[in-house]
């Protein structure tokens, strides 16, 4: 799947943020909080029945993007319900895409903020040395 928002200049970014104290982990620690807008929004519009797969979804950060995910070994259910399954008759229900589009502006809005946040404290950081 494509990743809804590309930055560009993103490696530059992850490699002046190596320099700083903590940056890297900041980095993080931002897409795991724009992950969390979409974890929040597709918990309210996931099919539900015994509610795991609800149960199931979680947000993390890495150094490069935001993830969602929705089940798992115990729940591999999970990809079929929202992707679908034609040859079983079971139709697609996006709702991690649906949460990821429905919350769009929040979640930039987080990003490009934290981002520019990183960008000033790096800027501080170096003009120090």
């Amino acid at each position: 799947m494509k990743p809804q928002l590309e930055v560009k200049g993103g490696r530059e970014l992850r490699r002046a943020l190596k320099s700083v104290e903590g940056g890297l982990e900041d980095l993080k620690t931002l897409h795991g909080a724009a992950a969390t807008v979409v974890v929040q929004a597709a918990g309210s519009t996931v099919p539900r029945r015994t509610g795991r797969l609800a149960g199931s979804i979680r947000g993390s950060g890495t150094k490069t993007m935001a993830v969602v995910r929705a089940g798992g070994a115990r729940i591999p259910y999970g990809g079929p319900i929202h992707w679908g399954w034609p040859a079983r008759n079971i139709a697609p229900q996006p709702f991690l895409t649906e949460a990821a589009q429905n919350t769009e502006d929040s979640w930039e809005a987080i990003y490009a903020d934290g981002v520019q946040r990183l960008i000033d404290t790096s800027i501080g950081q170096n003009a120090l040395t």
